[in-house]
């Protein structure tokens, strides 16, 4: 594996390097990016994540969603060492080799609790600027009601990216928009506050490395803390011992079981546009289940 000539010269021009390149070994499972772990002359390791053609700005503001969760100082994140138009270099974090155990998951859940504490002192939901999720405009204007919010830059931004890929079709339009229009009938806006969220919580977006959770690939902004919990329980990877740690230092809400499936909805909608009709029937599902 060689890095591409334009991030092997942004990568020098940036001096970001501390010695030479002595091999590089190919990481997987990224979807979007390459990845490879940089093992200098010194013996060193080091993580990096590139693309000849990057979407505008996408390293620099996934550099910054690392850093405002390692500020945070609440689950361990790795650190940022230097970002660049094709490329986020960042420190090698070791992953462990076995499953984490029910002691790795019960912490990490009491830490992710800890972070969802960390509120936006302004009372604002959305960030300071957009950022991505997958390779999709994730958009952040701030708000003061997070029923706005979750209606205007989360449903409605999929909804419009939906229908110009031919991908809601009448049904799921007028079902989408009704929901949308009654959101504040299952979302009570006094019970919400803004916290700091990961903002696309899946299994395969954190990894244990010496039995410590470290978050990896956020679009962090602030939000409804439920909308993190609800995106891990869409996909799996989280086990009971995880819930058992975040409810010991900040209980769910009973209603949230009625809420979970209405936070799906986003990162459903996301998967539609990203990977097509496979996942319209998640979607319709959801929506049957609210407006009938």
């Amino acid at each position: 594996m060689r890095l591409p000539p334009r991030v092997a010269a942004e990568l020098e021009a940036e001096g970001a390097l501390p010695a030479p390149i002595e091999r590089l070994e190919r990481v997987s499972g990224g979807d979007i990016h390459q990845a490879a772990k940089l093992v200098l002359g010194t013996g060193d390791a080091l993580f990096v994540k590139f693309s000849e053609r990057p979407l505008p700005r996408i390293f620099e503001v996934e550099a910054e969603g690392l850093e405002r969760l390692r500020r945070a100082g609440e689950l361990r994140v790795p650190e940022v060492l230097a970002v660049g138009e094709t490329f986020l270099l960042l420190e090698w974090v070791e992953p462990d080799p076995a499953p984490p155990t029910a002691r790795a998951m019960r912490d990490f859940g009491r830490r992710l609790a800890r972070l969802h504490q960390h509120l936006n002192e302004q009372g604002l939901y959305g960030l300071d600027h957009d950022n991505y999720i997958g390779t999709l405009p994730q958009v952040n204007t701030p708000t003061r009601s997070w029923v706005e919010f979750y209606r205007a830059r989360r449903l409605g931004v999929q909804l419009e990216l939906a229908r110009s890929r031919g991908r809601l079709p009448p049904k799921r339009r007028e079902r989408l928009e009704r929901l949308m229009e009654r959101l504040d009938e299952f979302i009570d806006e006094r019970s919400v506050k803004p916290s700091l969220l990961h903002g696309d919580l899946w299994g395969g977006n954190f990894l244990l490395s010496g039995g410590e959770a470290v978050l990896i690939d956020p679009a962090v902004y602030y939000g409804d803390r439920e909308i993190d919990l609800a995106f891990t329980e869409l996909f799996g990877g989280f086990s009971s011992a995880f819930y058992e740690g975040y409810n010991e230092v900040w209980p769910l809400d009973p209603d949230y079981e009625e809420r979970k499936a209405l936070y799906q909805l986003y990162p459903l909608l996301i998967h539609l546009n990203l990977f097509g009709e496979s996942y319209g029937p998640g979607v319709d599902r959801v929506l049957r289940r609210y407006v009938g």
